[in-house]
């Protein structure tokens, strides 16, 4: 078969010219100009092939994309198809089955190794399937629902004040972190130096503060003391036992400036001030030694001024309705799992 003739405009010209006297040019892209210059001269396929030290075909490819794309044509190389896949999409659909609904004979989820054992391919390819389906076997979220007979109310109470604060009020997240301990290591640990973590032993010495409903009224006395007394307080709480005892109820009842709003049972995280608890943990006490209580109350006081310094308040957007349909979806969720 012939080869389709080529004629170029002056323009056309010029820049294959310019291009196949560049040594700044990829050497394909020289190689390819000199071609369709040939071609234009009238050369066949094979003259300019053996020339250029080329094959035939390789000169007819570039020919004919030149005549269909023009000089964008020859400028880059023809998208490929890629190599093709090792593992069938039969395959991948049947490990990330066996991700989401099986266990492993000898453990209670799969690890990259147990599930290349168990299909055959490697590890590295049971990586890249579960990257792609965004599957994380080895993490798990805890969670549960609440059973209060009020949540709904409790939850469009507590939402209400955020979204929502009453004139003339202060709206206050209170409640008591029982899980801040003041814990000592055993033996001083090593620092962190280049190629070798920090260590710290094991196990600790435990000074633990009280939480007794005494410390919850002294707390509470001090609000009273330190807010604007023409102000209604309106105070955010769970139901630790501390929080309803007989005499706080009591000290409750005689000041009357005071509401008193308590998260649904096992809803802790509706309280805005756990989400400060968290940042605390996390920053200043997760990896902290304390030889005392003193010492503990010390790091929280210097975290809670440093805090200040530059402060970013934490600012609830969630709707009660959002909040209400979602912990529906999880309750038909579970209803249909304990019925299975």
């Amino acid at each position: 078969m012939r080869a389709t003739e080529l004629k170029l405009s002056e323009e056309d010209k010029s820049e294959l010219q310019r291009v196949a006297r560049t040594g700044t040019i990829s050497a394909r892209a020289v190689m390819r100009s000199k071609m369709i210059l040939m071609a234009a001269d009238g050369l066949t396929n094979t003259e300019i092939g053996e020339r250029l030290g080329v094959s035939r075909q390789n000169v007819a490819r570039w020919r004919t994309r030149f005549t269909v794309m023009g000089i964008a044509g020859i400028k880059r190389d023809a998208p490929r198809s890629g190599r093709k896949p090792q593992i069938s999409a039969k395959r991948v659909k049947k490990i990330v089955l066996m991700t989401t609904s099986e266990k492993p004979a000898n453990a209670t989820d799969w690890s990259t190794r147990s599930m290349a054992n168990a299909t055959g391919i490697s590890e590295a390819s049971v990586r890249r399937i579960w990257k792609k389906h965004g599957l994380k076997p080895h993490l798990s979220r805890t969670f549960k629902l609440s059973n209060d007979r009020l949540f709904a109310e409790k939850v469009e109470d507590i939402v209400g004040l955020y979204l929502n604060p009453p004139a003339h009020a202060l709206v206050l997240s209170v409640d008591e972190k029982c899980q801040v301990q003041a814990l000592d290591r055993t033996q001083p640990g090593l620092p962190i130096k280049k190629g070798r973590c920090g260590t710290m032993t094991h196990d600790y010495k435990r000074y633990v503060p009280k939480h007794r409903h005494q410390e919850w009224l002294k707390f509470l006395r001090l609000i009273d003391q330190s807010t604007p007394q023409e102000k209604e307080l309106h105070l955010i709480m769970d139901n630790y036992s501390a929080h309803k005892h007989a005499a706080v109820q009591a000290w409750l009842q005689s000041h009357p400036r005071i509401k008193v709003h308590f998260t649904p049972t096992s809803a802790s995280w509706l309280n805005m001030v756990e989400r400060f608890f968290r940042d605390l943990s996390q920053n200043r006490l997760k990896h902290g030694c304390f030889k005392g209580v003193s010492e503990l109350i010390e790091a929280i006081d210097q975290y809670i001024d440093n805090h200040n310094a530059a402060p970013k308040p934490f600012i609830w957007t969630a709707k009660a309705s959002d909040i209400l349909e979602k912990v529906k979806r999880a309750r038909d969720k579970l209803t249909t799992l304990q019925s299975l």
